[in-house]
């Protein structure tokens, strides 16, 4: 398996995982929890994710680049 496709998989993965996050702490509101996570740990999760996101996609960019 190509390392470019393996880094774009990661890189949906990731992103989706951001969004799930973003939409929990928008749930948990400003004093609530969801699954134990108070809102500003969980936007924190969602800026973490997505920036590994980001750059699993500027990776995969590199190696598509790599594999002409």
């Amino acid at each position: 398996m190509k390392k470019s496709t393996v880094m774009h998989s990661v890189s949906i993965v990731f992103g989706i995982w951001g969004g799930l996050a973003l939409f929990g702490a928008w749930i948990a509101g400003a004093n609530g929890t969801i699954l134990g996570f108070s809102q500003q740990h969980l936007y924190n999760d969602a800026i973490v994710l997505t920036l590994i996101g980001i750059s699993a996609g500027i990776c995969t960019q590199i190696y598509l680049k790599q594999d002409k």
